[in-house]
């Protein structure tokens, strides 16, 4: 609108009234009544009463009330540079969320806005995992024995394959492996999914076969395993006591509930630690309620 012809249909008397000002009043005045109206009537606010023609007769009468100002100045003050009250258009990104990652229509910003969190969470673990083998092996007299043993395993290891390697290639030389299926077809060395680098896959495939698991995987399952045998043990506990209950006895299920409650503390930490290492975003875990443990223990007791 600004490089067009382009006229406001406002006249300085409504302008002043849809910014809720007096005629006489402050260009800070101006600004801040703008801002407060923006935020309020801003089509990509998450304010309820967002309007997109409520924002464009805002904005119309903001550009009015400039220039009223700025003639009034003129006309007090006398010649003044002519930029000083030029429209100055208001940034709105701060107003968005995705902390103002993305461009584009509001779902375009909030994929943007997920790539942009997982690239985040990505760095975050790997900084961490560095971190953590530093300072395990940082200067310790047992990390040198173990590449010692680590360095003779690899020469072990390299021995082997090249004695295997002169095996294979022996019976290439006999025709032992003429008769196999598949001769003369390509290998299929890499993943059917596009969106996998082969040499990630190959490395992925390489450690899946001799036994690695990443480390959010075996906090996963551990945590898993501690909340299986937590339950267990409170239904447990609460079948020896009986029903009903003598007060020496519920003393001794407070008792009971109290150490549940601080066992659920401690694996709620150990939940936070696997939410910083976990990989993908849709896999972190929430806390576990101690009342609700509570009363799905009191339901299973019932049941039993």
């Amino acid at each position: 609108r600004m490089l067009s012809d382009y006229k406001p249909k406002n006249d300085v008397k409504d302008s002043y009234k849809i910014l809720d000002l007096e005629e006489g009043c402050s260009l800070d005045d101006v600004r801040n009544s703008y801002r407060n109206l923006a935020k309020k009537y801003h089509p990509d606010s998450s304010s309820g009463m967002a309007d997109s023609r409520a924002f464009i007769r805002v904005e119309e009468a903001y550009r009015v009330v400039l220039s009223d100002l700025a003639a009034k100045q003129k006309a007090d003050a006398g010649e003044e540079e002519e930029d000083q009250f030029k429209s100055k258009s208001l940034q709105h990104r701060h107003y968005l969320s995705f902390e103002g990652v993305g461009i584009g229509t509001p779902s375009q910003r909030e994929k943007q806005y997920m790539q942009f969190r997982v690239d985040r969470a990505t760095e975050q673990v790997l900084e961490y995992r560095q971190q953590r083998l530093e300072s395990r092996y940082a200067g310790s007299d047992l990390s040198r024995a173990q590449d010692v043993r680590q360095s003779k395993k690899v020469k072990i290891t390299q021995a082997v394959e090249r004695l295997v390697e002169d095996l294979i290639q022996e019976s290439m030389a006999k025709g032992d492996f003429d008769n196999l299926s598949g001769k003369g077809k390509p290998l299929r060395k890499f993943s059917d999914s596009p969106h996998i680098d082969p040499m990630t896959h190959n490395l992925n495939r390489i450690l899946i076969d001799n036994g690695y698991q990443p480390e959010w995987i075996l906090l996963q399952k551990e945590i898993r395993e501690t909340i299986e045998r937590l339950r267990k043990s409170i239904v447990a506990s609460r079948r020896k006591l009986g029903e009903p209950m003598t007060p020496s006895e519920q003393k001794q299920w407070g008792r009971v509930c109290e150490q549940f409650a601080e066992d659920i503390r401690k694996l709620n930490k150990r939940v936070d630690n696997f939410n910083l290492v976990v990989p993908i975003l849709s896999r972190q875990m929430v806390h576990f309620s101690t009342d609700k443990e509570m009363l799905r223990a009191r339901k299973t007791y019932e049941a039993v």
